[in-house]
């Protein structure tokens, strides 16, 4: 099992998750991290900036629900498994974007920080008994289905039913 699991997983675990919806912004509360709506360019989706112990999510209040969610979730895993970029300013503030570089999955921190967010939003025992215990005819009744239950896009639920190994494939 990938690092980025075992986190998520542990994380589920520390707070006693385990139905969905897993609500990210619930879980950044009881993490000590505010999370806070901003104005950013459409291509970055959230960012993490951490301080002398204090952390605060920034996510782009223009984008879906679905997607705000999946970026709090990726950056809480920055905070758990991540040390942070530094930034350039007068001060020793460190920073992680989630931005169309993350969204590609090029860079090792991102791709374990999509893994990360995957796993916590739609923990995979939790999506297989849900699978099991959800009628469908086709995978886009299930994707459709599942994303809800787990309030995830259906774009994000199908790749993660892909990863699992529930569906060979986006529906067509």
């Amino acid at each position: 099992m990938a690092r980025a699991d075992v986190a998520a997983r542990a994380l589920l675990q520390q707070f006693q998750i385990s139905v969905p919806p897993i609500d990210p912004y619930e879980l950044a509360r009881r993490l000590d991290v505010l999370v806070v709506p901003q104005d950013l360019d459409d291509d970055v989706s959230g960012m993490l900036l951490r301080r002398d112990g204090h952390c605060v999510i920034g996510v782009n209040k223009s984008h879906s629900c679905e997607r705000r969610r999946f970026t709090v979730a990726h950056e809480l895993a920055h905070l758990r498994l991540h040390p942070g970029r530094p930034l350039i300013l007068d001060t020793g503030t460190r920073v992680n974007y989630r931005n169309t570089v993350s969204s590609m999955a090029t860079d090792r921190e991102e791709i374990e920080a999509n893994r990360f967010a995957a796993a916590l939003l739609a923990p995979e025992t939790m999506v297989r008994d849900a699978v099991s215990r959800t009628p469908f005819q086709t995978v886009e009744e299930l994707v459709s289905a599942l994303s809800k239950r787990f309030e995830l896009s259906e774009i994000a639920m199908t790749y993660r039913l892909m990863n699992l190994g529930i569906i060979s494939g986006p529906a067509r």
